[in-house]
């Protein structure tokens, strides 16, 4: 079961030039797992959220490409804040944690990539269930 401690800032290769910098992420190398999906988060309304959900086998990297955002991880037990506002780091979440998406700054754009292809049956969107879930060792 995953817990707070398993989620991790990873730093991605920087290479800073003249002409402008440039960083890279290559699957099962810097991202721990093989890449089957990625997707963006931008223009999100200010004081919007997202996420807000866990999942049953979706690991996740999310990179704040441009501005920033709070990424709120919690495993059932605690909580902890992740400040994402460099585009040469990325956040791991492994599954079974909940996780919050908020304070996205104007004109930020996030990109996540997944373990798993889209499925709608591996989201836990209920936060009872999730905790009921944590605590049968579900999850």
């Amino acid at each position: 079961m995953a817990s707070i401690d398993d989620v991790k800032i990873i730093e991605l290769p920087k290479f800073l030039d003249a002409r402008g910098n440039l960083s890279f992420a290559e699957q099962n190398n810097h991202i721990p797992f093989e890449i089957k999906r990625t997707y963006w988060i931008y223009d999100v309304p200010g004081g919007e959220d997202r996420g807000g959900h866990a999942f049953r086998e979706n690991q996740e990297v999310v990179i704040a490409l441009s501005g920033a955002v709070d990424v709120i991880v919690d495993d059932g037990v605690s909580q902890k804040t992740f400040r994402l506002d460099r585009s040469y780091y990325g956040l791991y979440i492994p599954k079974g944690l909940w996780r919050t998406m908020e304070c996205f700054s104007t004109n930020s754009f996030a990109l996540e990539f997944g373990s798993v292809a889209y499925s709608a049956d591996d989201y836990i969107r209920d936060y009872d269930e999730f905790l009921k879930l944590k605590k049968d060792g579900k999850l």
